[in-house]
């Protein structure tokens, strides 16, 4: 009876925190758990060491702030990118999204988050003092804001090129408008005149 109740525990455990991840809702958390429970041993050890590992092993670069299992990321160790051109960016997932494309070879800088007053996060909550130190040897012409499009994002770019332009940095903003393959007339107004904005001629 009591190796019922405890293994019961022990799934209700599970449950729990396979819920706090986030986009896991209550059917997607029973759904791993229970693939867990029918899974080998050895499965199951290998995603436990993997999660382990991953904990251990992964910081962030001292430099640009992205993740790193080495002393500085990838990127910042890579001699044949870019170093005139910095990407700014609101979290490390936004580098690897970016990074994808496979054409963007300049360098990143993470910010950690956007600035947001009605969660208290202002500029010294962020990584801007480091980025402005990176721009102090004059090797730096140019940066990409790249922060998402909206009310945070917006924000936190505008401060940023406020700040970055007196320093003789070239600033520009990602180009944001309608996706590949989208029709005009589901476009919201917002997205459709952000893409009559920034227009290229052919």
């Amino acid at each position: 009876m009591d190796t019922a109740i405890n293994d019961g525990h022990a799934l209700q455990r599970l449950l729990d925190e396979l819920g706090r991840l986030p986009g896991i809702g209550p059917k997607s958390a029973q759904r791993i758990a229970y693939h867990l429970l029918e899974a080998d041993a050895e499965e199951a050890r290998r995603l436990a060491t993997a999660i382990l590992e991953v904990k251990q092993q992964v910081h962030f670069c001292p430099v640009c702030f992205s993740y790193a299992t080495r002393d500085t990321c990838d990127v910042c160790s890579d001699g044949s990118r870019d170093r005139a051109v910095i990407c700014v960016v609101s979290e490390p997932r936004d580098v690897t999204a970016i990074e994808r494309t496979g054409t963007y070879h300049g360098l990143y800088h993470v910010l950690g988050g956007v600035i947001s007053p009605m969660d208290k996060v202002g500029p010294e909550q962020l990584h801007v003092r480091e980025l402005l130190s990176r721009l102090a040897d004059g090797e730096v012409t140019e940066i990409i804001l790249a922060t998402n499009p909206d009310v945070e994002g917006e924000t936190t770019a505008t401060y940023l090129a406020r700040v970055i332009r007196p320093l003789g940095v070239r600033v520009t903003r990602l180009a944001s408008g309608l996706p590949v393959g989208g029709d005009l007339e589901y476009a919201d107004e917002v997205t459709l005149g952000r893409a009559i904005e920034a227009r290229r001629e052919l």
